[in-house]
């Protein structure tokens, strides 16, 4: 099996897992995301040039439709760092991150001794869902 062949396969079975319908697009998009078995972080620009570098066409609305699907289902994590955008991760425990703000990056950040503590209490009636941590870094001035 060729390396393609390897990471579609690998796309389809990630869409299968989540009962999702494997059109062309979502197929190529999943190949993209998990095919080559490694978490990562993107954005939907960056994932729409590297659909369009793979020589496929697929618009920009499409990529932002099917994050969203992707994210419904329960496959993909969107963190939000700031306004402006989202970042997705196919990484989906619980786990902080840093936010590269000169780089506009998102990796992971080591939890092993993150401690939460002192939640304020919820709302009547709501629950707490999640807690995400974004550290934010900056170049030193």
């Amino acid at each position: 099996m060729t390396t393609t062949e390897i990471s579609k396969a690998r796309g389809e079975a990630w869409l299968a897992g989540a009962d999702l319908r494997p059109t062309r697009q979502r197929v190529l998009l999943a190949s993209l995301l998990v095919g080559d078995g490694r978490d990562r972080h993107v954005t939907a620009e960056w994932l729409h040039d590297a659909a369009c570098a793979s020589g496929d066409k697929v618009s920009l609305a499409t990529v932002y439709n099917t994050l969203r699907a992707f994210t419904d289902a329960g496959l993909v994590q969107e963190i939000t760092v700031d306004g402006t955008g989202s970042y997705f991760d196919t990484k989906l425990d619980d786990h902080p991150h840093f936010y590269w703000e000169d780089e506009g990056r998102l990796s992971d950040a080591g939890s092993e001794a993150l401690q939460i503590v002192n939640l304020p209490d919820a709302p009547d009636g709501m629950d707490i869902a999640k807690v995400d941590i974004v550290i934010r870094l900056r170049a030193k001035r």
